[in-house]
């Protein structure tokens, strides 16, 4: 598949620049794979749409507040650190903003007040973006002190509140991005779901900026994937297996819970493509597991688990666009992109939702 065809103009006023309120306010384009069917709705009506017995399947990371402000301990000369994979206990891959950052370049990591509240060191800067820093201690406790809550490089208003960059059920530390597609969910809206016969599960995926990178290659297949660490416990994989043996159905919430389910998928020695009907017993689609995934989703993916999708409007030329256009065709995806730009739908983080049925 060419890049090309996953690319498409927007115009810059319709990227949301904040947050809508309330959460569940955000409007609702559905997409009918079956039919080509779209309409328009709210986001808090989505149970329209939903089943008793669906299962609803949330990524449950966390957004960390990774940027740190930092200054050269010899020279006093502004940097920027960008946390983006913890690999130990005082190692991270971070990118790093500043002129002559090299490695063995000491830095101080500044608090509010511009004070030292750390030391650090880049221990590796690499061919390609990515530095590896070691902290004198643990970063985490001072988060508080020292970091920022990062948004993506397309939206420029002050957040208000580092909150509304959360899901209302984020739990695990670790992204760098919000998982988005969840951030429409009302503990409200979960209850009337809950009380319609919808149950939900969480799995986790820390998101890193990488999702953010357009594909750089002519082909979409010459990509290379970012890797990202996820994990699906063996309780939410029964409650998969349960789901899916009695016929019902399984259903992202995001771009990431698909990536989790799917490469879940590929650690299950008995999982079968979708529509194919399993045996008796000795069957399950997915396996717990925790590991690094970098399951690259594009036109030609076979899913093997997800059933229905709820994601938002994604960067052209992006990986996120890719793996919808693989779910749902990409000439109907484009189409149903086309009428929300008519429909002045809001793009990307903040923006609007897709239900893909």
């Amino acid at each position: 598949m060419r890049t090309d065809d996953l690319d498409y103009d927007l115009s810059s006023e319709l990227i949301a620049q904040t947050p809508i309120e309330p959460r569940d306010a955000a409007r609702l384009l559905i997409l009918r794979r079956d039919t080509g069917e779209l309409a328009h709705r709210v986001f808090g009506g989505v149970g329209e749409f939903l089943r008793p017995g669906d299962l609803l399947v949330a990524n449950e990371s966390r957004v960390i507040p990774a940027r740190l402000r930092a200054r050269k301990a010899r020279t006093g000369g502004a940097v920027e650190v960008l946390l983006l994979r913890r690999l130990d206990e005082r190692t991270w891959e971070t990118l790093v903003g500043g002129k002559r950052v090299r490695a063995g370049t000491r830095l101080e990591i500044l608090n509010e007040s511009q004070d030292c509240a750390l030391l650090a060191e880049i221990v590796e800067a690499r061919e390609s973006a990515p530095r590896v820093v070691r902290f004198d201690q643990p970063i985490e406790p001072l988060f508080g002190a020292v970091g920022v809550t990062p948004l993506p490089p397309y939206i420029r208003a002050p957040l208000a509140s580092p909150e509304r960059y959360q899901t209302i059920y984020s739990h695990t530390p670790g992204s760098a991005a919000a998982p988005t597609a969840g951030l429409h969910f009302t503990p409200d809206l979960m209850a009337a779901l809950r009380r319609q016969g919808v149950e939900f599960a969480f799995v986790t995926l820390h998101i890193g900026l990488d999702t953010f990178k357009p594909i750089g290659e002519d082909q979409v297949e010459d990509h290379r994937i970012h890797t990202e660490w996820c994990s699906l416990s063996p309780e939410v994989a029964r409650q998969i297996n349960e789901a899916r043996l009695a016929g019902r159905r399984i259903i992202a919430v995001g771009t990431t819970s698909v990536r989790v389910l799917e490469t879940a998928a590929r650690q299950s020695p008995t999982s079968r493509p979708l529509g194919v009907q399993p045996p008796a017993c000795g069957w399950q689609t997915v396996s717990a597991f925790e590991a690094f995934s970098d399951l690259f989703i594009y036109p030609g993916f076979q899913f093997r688990v997800v059933d229905a999708m709820i994601t938002n409007f994604h960067l052209p030329r992006s990986t996120l666009l890719a793996l919808v256009s693989a779910f749902a065709g990409r000439d109907l995806v484009f189409r149903a992109y086309q009428e929300a730009v008519r429909e002045r739908y809001r793009f990307y983080s903040f923006g609007d939702a897709m239900f893909i049925l």
